[in-house]
């Protein structure tokens, strides 16, 4: 077996193979490593590559399979992780500087159930400081670009590096996490499959009663997130917010998955956005292959939901206010080399009271939810597109994309999240898949919205979905 057929294997298929001793954990890492040196340079999507130790626990794997133990699900698998992610023994820059030299004492949790699976850490990935931006660039690291378009254009962010490389064939696995996008933003920019779960499906999020902030998989089809997903959910003692599992698993939701007698309610803009005329086309020509190949029950809907931009800001604002208080090993946060996107937001949150702060976690987000169960009363599912643009120019100081159709936008930091924002804060399960291309090559994502909890559905859906389309075999030039 060749390195071009280890790389671009699915993961499950990987971990089948590497079971039935037809391929060595040895020889996909190695093969994984290699690939990585290849297109690393193009994407700039590594902080970190634990070359030597992801070898010497390949050859580890292989002797637990030669004893005859008992092997995990991802056993000897290659995977890379976000660097917000903690991994002990590991350093974690969290997109900083100032932690450049930080080397966790634990796992976070998601990341020891991976690793108790069997998974093999291959490196961590690029982000922006503290996931902090919707695109992936930091004084540390500099800019990482998607491999459809590397190296003039953004992988989106946060978790860019982690869709950068797993969209290069760098591991079958990523993984990542989601505040308001920063999953299936980078997928779509990226041309792979991001899945933002329920929360506390899986443990994670910045504290024991996060509701919107989440960790999830990055993979290049739908059945592998599926199959991380059964590997990382379930409840935690610190998680008192655990959603329950299903009876079954999430990996076999995909399997013979259909669309048909759904009932699909489409809303391309949510009422507000400006979608690229050009991304517009290509996400409904996936509806009508929902509707024509698929035997789902379209129907075009009217949707209005509270201004993501002005709730992103009112939301997050005072939080990066007082994470700028943050003491580092450099010293406090604020006082050292920021993006000015992220000062802006700062200045925002001091400037707000806390009554106006309680009013909008309340009101607005319970707004948020009704906009989205009104519509869920009579579907089973939403889909929108993922982004109103693709991929565009790294930005600069304006953190993102300054026109839509030749329009200026509002705020180019927050644009381009208007799609994914709104469904994180009413608690929703989301994934952003392949749909298609432009003119110019760039991918673009179908984002499939499920009710609360319903993260088999929406795991079904796309893997029915992905199976009437062949844009998830397609291979960035750079690879």
């Amino acid at each position: 077996m060749g390195n071009e057929d280890i790389v671009w294997m699915p993961g499950h298929e990987m971990a089948a193979a590497i079971r039935a001793k037809e391929l060595s954990p040895t020889e996909a890492v190695t093969a994984v490593l290699e690939q990585l040196d290849k297109v690393e340079p193009g994407i700039n999507a590594f902080v970190t590559v634990v070359r030597e130790q992801a070898l010497e626990q390949a050859k580890e794997a292989e002797a637990r399979i030669a004893r005859g133990d008992e092997l995990g699900p991802l056993h000897g698998v290659p995977i890379t992780v976000k660097d917000l992610t903690a991994t002990e023994g590991v350093r974690t820059t969290f997109g900083s500087a100032a932690f450049r030299d930080y080397v966790p004492e634990h796992d976070d949790i998601a990341w020891s159930r991976l690793k108790g699976a069997g998974a093999i850490l291959i490196g961590k990935t690029t982000t922006p400081l503290f996931g902090m931006l919707g695109i992936t660039e930091s004084d540390l690291t500099g800019r990482t670009s998607t491999p459809w378009a590397a190296p003039t254009h953004t992988s989106g962010g946060s978790s860019g590096g982690a869709a950068a490389s797993v969209a290069c064939g760098v591991a079958p696995f990523a993984w990542g996490s989601d505040g308001g996008g920063s999953i299936r933003v980078p997928a779509a920019c990226c041309g792979v499959v991001g899945y933002k779960p329920t929360p506390n499906l899986v443990p994670g999020g910045e504290s024991p009663f996060e509701t919107s902030a989440v960790v999830g998989p990055l993979t290049r089809n739908v059945r592998d997130a599926a199959l991380l997903l059964d590997v990382t959910a379930g409840p935690h003692p610190t998680l008192p917010l655990s959603a329950p599992l299903p009876d079954a698993s999430f990996e076999s939701a995909t399997l013979n998955a259909s669309l048909a007698g759904l009932r699909i309610a489409f809303s391309p803009d949510f009422g507000s956005a400006e979608i690229d005329r050009e991304v517009l086309s290509v996400v409904e020509a996936a509806v009508r292959t929902l509707e024509t190949a698929g035997g789902a029950h379209v129907e075009q809907v009217e949707m209005t939901v509270p201004d993501p931009i002005d709730y992103f800001h009112n939301v997050y604002a005072p939080g990066v206010a007082m994470g700028l208080d943050m003491p580092t090993p450099a010293g406090r946060l604020g006082d050292l080399p920021l993006h000015p996107a992220v000062r802006r937001m700062a200045e925002q949150g001091r400037a707000m009271s806390a009554i106006e702060y309680h009013q909008v976690q309340q009101m607005t987000r319970a707004e948020i939810l009704r906009s989205f169960l009104t519509v869920l009363a009579g579907h089973d599912l939403i889909v929108t597109p993922t982004m109103p643009v693709t991929a565009f120019p790294h930005p600069g100081e304006e953190a993102g994309n300054t026109h839509v159709n030749g329009k200026p936008v509002r705020d180019p930091m927050l644009d381009f999240h208007r799609m994914t924002e709104s469904p994180t804060h009413a608690m929703l399960p989301a994934i952003s898949v392949n749909c298609g291309f432009t003119e110019a090559g760039l991918p673009v994502g179908l984002q499939i919205i499920g009710p609360l909890r319903a993260d088999a559905a929406v795991l079904a859906a796309a893997a029915a979905f992905e199976g009437l389309t062949d844009w998830s075999s397609r291979r960035p030039p750079i690879a």
